[in-house]
C-alpha cells in the first residue's frame, strides 16, 4: 500500500464505522457499467460537506487490488442489488472488486502552498512515481521524471490497467483564481494524463466547480459531468435522501419536518441517457422519465441528528464572502434578484454562459450559477428557475447582506 499508489480501504472503513453511516455503495454499480467504456470519463461537482470525499474513499477500498475489501462490501447495498448490464456482459456486484491499481490524488495537497503550478505538477509526479517504483521496481523505466510514461511503462509490462481518482480536481481553481496561464497548464496536464490512454480504466474526478470552460473547446471534453444542475446517474449519491433522513430521525429520535425545513430542498433529477438494462424499458421498450429528489446537506444532518439541535452548520467560507461583495456591489441587477429570492421568489436564469470558475463573471446568472454549485441555491432543471433551498441557506444569505 502506498500513499498515492493502491491508498487501501482505511479511511472507508473509518466512514463505515462511525456512528452514523448512508450506505451509498450502489453507485460502484454504474461505475462498473461504464469501465473500459466511452462513457469511463466521470467528473463529479457538488458543494463543499456534501460527502465527495467519503464516496473517493468508497471507490478506492473497492477497486484497489491491495486492499482485501470483500468483508467490507459484502454486506452493504452494493452486494443485495440486481445485476448490471454492460452492453451484453452481466456484471455482479464485485466483478471488479479487487481488480486495478488505484491512484488516488487529492489536488489541495499539492497547491495549497506558495508554488507555481509547474513546479507542484512537478513535485506530484515525482511522489506518485517513487510509489509507482516501490510497487514495480523491476519494470524497465524509460523516464524518471515523466509519470504518464511512467505509468505507461508500468502497464505494458504487466498489462495492469489503472483507475485514476482525482479528489478537489479544481483546487487550482479555486486556490489560483487569477492564474490563467496555470489554469491552462494544468488543463492540459490532465487532458495528457487521462485522454486516449488505453491503461486507464476509469477516471473519476470530484471538486465543487464542474470542469472549467475555455470559450467552446474544453481540454477535459472526454468527461461526462454530474452536478448539482444535471446530476443524472449520480442524482441519488448527490445528498441524503428523504428516506434515508427518515430513517436516521427514527433511529435517533429526532423530529422530521424541522430537520426538513432546515437542510432539505435541493431538488435534483436523474433525467438520463437510455438505461438498457432498466425494467420499464425492458417491458415496455420506452425509456423511463427521470425522477425527482429532495436532497439534504449530509453534513448538516449528521450534525443536527447527533447533537439534538437544530441550528446553522453551515460555515461560512472564503469563496462566499468574496461573493457577497458581488452582492452587495449590486453586479448587473444581482441585489434586486437576490432580494427577491429571500423572500421566496423563484427566478428564471440562463446558465449557459458561465466558464465555471470563479472570477469570469459577464452578468448578474453567472454568479447565481456559480453559487448553485456551492450549495447556496437549489435549481429546477425544468424550469431553469433558482431558489433559497432553506432556512439554514437563508440565514447564510441574512448574515451576508445585513450591511447596506
Amino acid at each position: 500500500m502506498g500513499t498515492y499508489l493502491n491508498p487501501g480501504k482505511k479511511a472507508f472503513e473509518k466512514a463505515v464505522n462511525s456512528d452514523i453511516y448512508v450506505d451509498k455503495t450502489e453507485l460502484i454499480r454504474y461505475l462498473n457499467s461504464i469501465i473500459n467504456t466511452k462513457q469511463q470519463y466521470v467528473s463529479v461537482s457538488r458543494p463543499r460537506r456534501f460527502g465527495k470525499t467519503i464516496t473517493v474513499d468508497m471507490i478506492c477500498a473497492y477497486y484497489d487490488r491491495d486492499a482485501d475489501s470483500r468483508q467490507l462490501f459484502s454486506e452493504k447495498k452494493l452486494a443485495k442489488t440486481r445485476v448490471a448490464h454492460a452492453g451484453t456482459k452481466e456484471m455482479l456486484w464485485d466483478t471488479y472488486l479487487g481488480s486495478f491499481d488505484v491512484l488516488r490524488l487529492t489536488m489541495t495537497k499539492f497547491f495549497k502552498r506558495k508554488k507555481t503550478v509547474t513546479n507542484a505538477l512537478d513535485d506530484m509526479q515525482r511522489l506518485v512515481i517513487r510509489d509507482l517504483k516501490k510497487a514495480y521496481p523491476d519494470v524497465d523505466y524509460f523516464d524518471d521524471e515523466d509519470l504518464i510514461q511512467t505509468i505507461d511503462d508500468v502497464y505494458t509490462e504487466t498489462d495492469r490497467q489503472i483507475i485514476i481518482v482525482i479528489d478537489e480536481w479544481d483546487a487550482v481553481f479555486r486556490e489560483r483564481q487569477n492564474d490563467k496561464d496555470g489554469q491552462k497548464e494544468y488543463l492540459d496536464f490532465l487532458r495528457d494524463l487521462l485522454k486516449d490512454n488505453e491503461h486507464i480504466a476509469l477516471a473519476y474526478m470530484t471538486g465543487i466547480l464542474p470542469i472549467k470552460k475555455y470559450g467552446k473547446h474544453s481540454a477535459l471534453n472526454m468527461f461526462d459531468e454530474y452536478s448539482m444542475m444535471n446530476p443524472m446517474q449520480m442524482a441519488p449519491y448527490t445528498g441524503f435522501l428523504t428516506s434515508e433522513v427518515e430513517e436516521l430521525t427514527v433511529k435517533y429520535g429526532r423530529d422530521l419536518e424541522s430537520i426538513k425545513n432546515w437542510y432539505d430542498g435541493y431538488r435534483v433529477s436523474d433525467i438520463i441517457p437510455p438505461d438498457p438494462d432498466h425494467e420499464i424499458l425492458r417491458e415496455t421498450g420506452k425509456s423511463p422519465e427521470g425522477k425527482k429528489y429532495d436532497l439534504y446537506s449530509p453534513l448538516s444532518v449528521v450534525k443536527s441528528v447527533t447533537t439534538g439541535r437544530i441550528s446553522n452548520y453551515w460555515n461560512k467560507t472564503e469563496t462566499y464572502e468574496a461573493l457577497a461583495d458581488y452582492i452587495r456591489k449590486d453586479y448587473d441587477g444581482l441585489k434586486e434578484s437576490v432580494a427577491l429570492l429571500m423572500d421566496g421568489g423563484k427566478l428564471k436564469i440562463d446558465t449557459s454562459s458561465y466558464q465555471n470558475d470563479m472570477t469570469s463573471f459577464t452578468c448578474r446568472d453567472d454568479v447565481l450559477s456559480l453559487l448553485i454549485h456551492l450549495g447556496y441555491l437549489g435549481f429546477d432543471d425544468e424550469t431553469s428557475e433558482v431558489f433559497i433551498s432553506n432556512k439554514e441557506i437563508m440565514d447564510e444569505f441574512r448574515a451576508s447582506t445585513k450591511s447596506e
